[in-house]
């Protein structure tokens, strides 16, 4: 891997060549950058080339075989996320000092919690919204893990995540137990089954999770038979809707398919477990207002759902 070395110093101009880069990557390619930039693909092209040559080396192949990264623009894109969010954290930190709240939250949520009855990461955003109208909010969907590594590094501010390990470098701010048990769809021939009637569960193909569990979430999954897996909640719903697969799931989330006649708990007794959740932020990190602002609503709320 050759070594990354910038040509003198960093400058405004450098800091525009980057902005537009991250848009170029996110986008996947110059000419879906277009719109979101405003500006032409020659500008995009003729930026790109100045920012290869400040830095002296490719960034990206572009060309009739598609847009991709080298392995120097992995690693460029990767180092600019985390200067423009220093940048903006200064930003932040400087406007702590005036009594208004401006600047960026930038939080990390894993998916599938907007269906909890009782959803404090809305209502906390709305109350900051509400007191701040400046501040930007963006929310970045993603695995425990990658929410963790976001924090640690500084590119999120907060964390909503399962509480799998205690990492020495995170505050943990608890807010809720998610309740899970296990479902089949209507396609299911369990779904016709009273509970009397179904046996044994390990008898029935089911899905399993392929992301981090406790200890105790994972004895519940190694009960069943596992002859598929998922990286997220919502593609253990997709299989169990296939009528050939049963798997847990949160209440929450299930909830809109039994309404609907869908799905049902099977033996929810005897199945089910409960997943707490916490607030992560960055231990020893300075807090900023609109952080510490979003924390205090966030934690405040009444833990009863």
């Amino acid at each position: 891997m050759s070594k990354i070395k910038l040509k003198g110093q960093l400058s405004d101009i450098d800091l525009r060549l980057l902005r537009i880069y991250k848009v170029v990557v996110e986008s996947g390619g110059f000419s879906a950058a277009e719109v979101d930039l405003n500006i032409s693909r020659a500008a995009i092209s003729i930026a790109m080339s100045d920012l290869e040559s400040r830095l002296g080396f490719r960034l990206c192949q572009r060309g009739r075989s598609g847009f991709s990264l080298t392995e120097e623009g992995e690693q460029i894109y990767h180092y600019t996320l985390q200067l423009l969010s220093s940048i903006e954290d200064f930003r932040t930190q400087v406007n702590t000092l005036h009594t208004q709240l401006k600047g960026e939250l930038n939080i990390g949520i894993t998916d599938n919690l907007v269906t909890m009855p009782h959803m404090r990461i809305t209502n906390a955003l709305s109350a900051l919204k509400t007191q701040g109208p400046d501040v930007t909010i963006n929310i970045r969907m993603a695995p425990p893990n990658e929410i963790e590594l976001g924090i640690l590094d500084g590119r999120l501010h907060i964390g909503i995540v399962p509480d799998l390990r205690a990492l020495a470098g995170l505050e943990y701010f608890p807010l809720y137990q998610e309740e899970s048990q296990l479902y089949c769809s209507n396609e299911h021939p369990l779904f016709a089954m009273t509970d009397n009637n179904i046996g044994k569960i390990s008898l029935w193909d089911a899905v399993v999770p392929a992301y981090a569990q406790t200890p105790e979430i994972k004895a519940c999954h190694q009960q069943l038979t596992s002859t598929a897996t998922a990286t997220d909640r919502e593609g253990i719903a997709f299989l169990i809707l296939t009528g050939r697969y049963i798997g847990y799931l949160p209440a929450h989330l299930a909830a809109q398919w039994v309404q609907a006649g869908r799905m049902r708990a099977l033996l929810p007794e005897q199945y089910h477990y409960s997943t707490q959740f916490s607030a992560i932020s960055r231990k020893g990190a300075r807090s900023n207002l609109v952080q510490q602002t979003f924390l205090e609503y966030l934690t405040s709320e009444p833990a009863s759902l």
